[in-house]
């Protein structure tokens, strides 16, 4: 190991996941080329080094380490990953971190699994529902995050990376309930309210002497670079895009609890009543829980304004809003999972992943958040509300590239704001929502100054 001014050189082992590769492999993880893995490997490999960041500009990250360098050396005795210039903060004494080395396997294991067994393998039909959930079925079992013998017990946790000390002291708390009650922890697997959870949980998981709790972390190439994995996260998942990491949560979770957040809080909130909202789904238990400490009230009375101005009364009914309450979340939540270990029960369903969960095309296929897409979305109030959320999700979605995604952020600064346009009944709350979240800091980490990326227009 080579300790320099900007970084260190160094050659690790896989830590577990993924010791040996074919030669076919190795040559498409060093591919420059357009089918090549070179670039994908790159970035979310500098992403889980570079835990702990206090950026969230993807893009400014790649220029700061541009010099950070991945090779994937192909030995008799298995497979190595030679690192120039990595960040000194993944390394104690010399010795790169075990949870960081464990983070960077699983990116080699993902990125080489999805692209051999998914992206070019014909079994998957990734234009088709079935086939789509299919492959993240088993994108998740590759990763061992699919445990036939367990009960119900994993809690999705969502909220923003960018809130303050007092909601995010509160997400500790909740987690620490839930923990307390032998839940487990599921978070996009970043900073804020996606790791006080998971600290909560992990305490009180030692005070009940549980040695195996799960701290699940799903995360996708565009955002791990601008959320890098926390250090309590013990299985990390990187999916291929963000449509494919929403239906892993709700596939895998028996229950979700929604911190404050910004723009990425909202589509994750936008995803998950759009597919409820399905009359297919009505009879499934499914607990959902908005909550946060009492500064945050108007937080969620303004959200759920909108929710009831955009989707109406009985997407409001698919949660509830709990204020300042971390017990009561708690005990709610695991009501609220006995019920779904009932419900899977009597109908023969596995525990481990969500097959009955019905999720249409418009939630499932990819969305390009380039100008033209953003501007020509549909947001209207004569279309079946589960379209108009799917619609909703993806200008959320569009916002959240904007704000920390490079490709982005690169977007926003070669053509100007995306044009956001739609119903004045819907542009006018939707606009009032947005700029709440820049004036609350919601949109960047605090210290950072926001220029939107999105102008709101009006039909």
């Amino acid at each position: 190991m080579t300790n320099t001014n900007l970084g260190i050189d160094t050659v690790v082992s896989p830590e577990g996941s993924l010791e040996v590769l074919s030669q076919s492999e190795v040559n498409r993880l060093k591919s420059t080329s357009e089918n090549g893995q070179y670039e994908l490997l790159r970035g979310c490999a500098l992403a889980v080094l570079n835990c702990g960041s206090h950026t969230d500009d993807s893009k400014a990250i790649l220029e700061q380490n541009r010099n950070f360098d991945i090779e994937v050396l192909q030995q008799d005795r298995g497979v190595k990953l030679k690192l120039t210039q990595a960040p000194a903060s993944a390394f104690v004494e010399g010795q790169m971190i075990r949870g960081i080395r464990e983070h960077l396997s699983s990116v080699l294991r993902d990125i080489v699994y999805v692209s051999n067994e998914i992206e070019h393998n014909d079994r998957f039909d990734l234009q088709d529902s079935e086939g789509i959930t299919n492959a993240i079925f088993h994108i998740l079992r590759n990763s061992g995050t699919l445990r036939a013998n367990e009960k119900p017990s994993i809690v999705v946790c969502w909220g923003g990376h960018s809130i303050s000390r007092e909601e995010y002291n509160y997400t500790k708390e909740a987690g620490h309930e839930m923990g307390l009650r032998r839940l487990n922890i599921c978070t996009g697997c970043g900073p804020g309210a996606m790791k006080g959870p998971m600290k909560g949980a992990n305490l009180a998981h030692a005070k009940q002497r549980i040695l195996d709790g799960r701290y699940l972390g799903i995360s996708e190439p565009g955002i791990i670079a601008a959320e890098s994995p926390n250090p309590i996260v013990n299985e990390l998942v990187i999916m291929p895009d963000i449509e494919k990491r929403l239906e892993a949560f709700v596939r895998t979770g028996h229950g979700i609890v929604v911190f404050p957040g910004g723009a990425g809080t909202a589509e994750e909130i936008l995803y998950l009543l759009g597919i409820l909202l399905n009359p297919q789904n009505d009879d499934q238990p499914f607990p959902v829980i908005f909550t946060g400490p009492a500064s945050s009230a108007e937080y969620w009375q303004q959200l759920d304004q909108f929710i009831g101005l955009t989707l109406g009364a009985k997407a409001q009914k698919r949660y509830r809003i709990i204020i300042d309450d971390p017990k009561q979340v708690a005990r709610e939540m695991t009501a609220g999972i006995q019920r779904v270990e009932e419900f899977r029960r009597a109908n023969h369903d596995s525990f481990y992943f969500n097959w009955r969960l019905k999720i249409s095309p418009e939630f499932q296929q990819p969305f390009d958040p380039s100008h033209e897409n953003m501007a020509t979305l549909d947001i209207n109030l004569n279309q079946e509300t589960h379209k108009l959320a799917a619609n909703l999700r993806r200008v959320f979605s569009g916002i959240v590239a904007g704000n920390v995604k490079a490709t982005g952020i690169t977007a926003i600064e070669q053509l100007g704001p995306f044009q956001i346009n739609g119903a004045k009944e819907i542009m006018q709350p939707l606009d009032s929502l947005l700029q709440s979240f820049v004036q609350q800091q919601r949109m960047k980490l605090p210290g950072s100054k926001y220029n939107p990326c999105y102008e709101i227009a009006q039909q």
